[in-house]
């Protein structure tokens, strides 16, 4: 099938480039870009399509998100979880190892893979796909547990792990035992794979709710002091100062965090950095509705800790917005805030609220956005993604950021409703996807 599309504005993380121009897409390839000394020969049987106004951009990339399949498919399948990615523009996906059971074995990695195959083979019913996709599942990628059952206790048999086909080693939760914390970083440098650690020390967060602070205070909420991220990542950062392991630390959510992270930097500490899409767009002040899916862990910050994390994105401190996609039943998050477990869905979400928030208001440019969902993501994983030039395969989607439609459970692919924008209209939405 062949597709041309006119007058569209063509970002490319890769290249760096943000451009309007005719592209022509043929059996899944770029075949060819218009400039004004080589027009477009367009070949018969092409469907055109209007672009002006519309954003083709690389295929997304998401570090980290969690499955409900094995063990809680009342949450998330992974049939619907590859929907919802498909359905807002992520073509690659993580997925952490805290299923049940949790992906700690090669035994449990491989019931994860056989799932996956059995998907892949599932996927020409398109009753079962979203309808703007190229009928083609996203690449799902699974991180190795660091630790049996994800519970920071003991360490896994890594060397087979790594050699089972996971993408890289993850709990996706913090591990408190920093004596253990020393063996991994020690044990994990040979096998030359990422490997992604949470932040939070759970002794000073003290079971607190909301980041603690004025807000938190007004709104009668357990206060989770900013201390229980800085003091545990500054702790880190010391033993990767002894131990060079190179990590990347997953959602930071404070303005220390990011002042940490860039001395970190500055001293040579081999690190990668993310923060939550929620983050860079709420802060402690949008808890005055007591909206359960805005229970999340770490918690939103102040709106200085907003400020200091889209700063970060921005200044390239923090190298990817990573969107931690948590699903619950309606029954999981229908209950008091404090009682809510911490989580909310965005694979849907993301780009469209993170394009009106941040881009539509000059805080970040259209091409800081997609390299931080994109390429940067990307390269966490150890993988790159192909520039939007001829004669590469099409990997990319095609955004709408006008488009008006209303997010309920008959709009969106995951099974999950956990999302404060439940009921709301947004604003931008991923209308087609080619992914060869």
């Amino acid at each position: 099938m062949n597709e041309l599309l006119q007058q569209v504005r063509v970002i490319d993380p890769v290249s760096g480039t943000d451009t309007i121009a005719d592209l022509l897409i043929c059996q899944g390839m770029i075949q060819a870009i218009s400039s004004p000394e080589v027009p477009l020969e367009i070949p018969p049987n092409t469907t055109i399509i209007d672009g002006q106004g519309l954003i083709l951009g690389a295929g997304l990339v998401e570090l980290y998100s969690h499955s409900g399949e094995p063990g809680f498919e009342e949450r998330e399948t992974l049939a619907s979880l590859a929907a919802a990615a498909q359905a807002g523009g992520f073509t690659r996906i993580a997925i952490l190892p805290d299923t049940k059971p949790a992906i700690d074995s090669p035994a449990t990695l491989n019931l994860c893979q056989t799932k996956l195959g059995k998907l892949n083979k599932s996927t020409d019913n398109l009753d079962n796909f979203p309808k703007n996709s190229s009928n083609k599942l996203p690449l799902f990628y699974l991180w190795g547990a660091l630790t049996q059952g994800v519970a920071g206790k003991q360490m896994t048999e890594l060397t087979e792990l790594a050699g089972a086909g996971i993408v890289g080693f993850a709990d996706g939760q913090p591990i408190e035992n920093l004596a253990l914390m020393r063996r991994l970083l020690e044990y994990l440098q040979p096998f030359a794979k990422p490997v992604a650690l949470a932040l939070g020390d759970r002794s000073l967060e003290g079971g607190g709710v909301a980041r603690e602070g004025l807000n938190s205070l007004t709104f009668g909420l357990a206060g989770n002091p900013h201390l229980s991220e800085t003091v545990y990542l500054a702790a880190l950062l010391e033993l990767l100062t002894a131990i060079p392991t190179p990590v990347h630390i997953m959602g930071v959510s404070t303005r220390r965090g990011v002042e940490l992270i860039a001395e970190a930097k500055s001293r040579g500490i081999s690190l990668t950095a993310s923060t939550t899409w929620l983050h860079l767009i709420c802060n402690t002040q949008d808890l005055a509705t007591y909206n359960s899916s805005l229970r999340l862990q770490p918690p939103l910050g102040d709106p200085e800790d907003q400020q200091a994390l889209i700063a970060g994105i921005k200044t390239g401190v923090l190298d990817t917005i990573a969107i931690n996609h948590t699903p619950y039943t309606y029954a999981e998050k229908t209950v008091a805030f404090s009682d809510a477990p911490p989580g909310a869905i965005g694979l849907e979400l993301a780009l469209p609220l993170l394009w009106q928030h941040l881009v539509a208001t000059k805080k970040l440019t259209a091409l800081q956005l997609w390299q931080s969902l994109s390429t940067k993501p990307a390269q966490c994983l150890q993988q790159t993604l192909s520039p939007l030039t001829p004669n590469q395969p099409a990997e990319v989607i095609l955004f709408d950021p006008q488009k008006i439609w209303q997010c309920n459970a008959e709009s969106l692919e995951s099974i999950a409703p956990n999302t404060s924008w439940l009921g709301q209209e947004i604003k931008g939405r991923v209308i087609k996807t080619w992914h060869s």
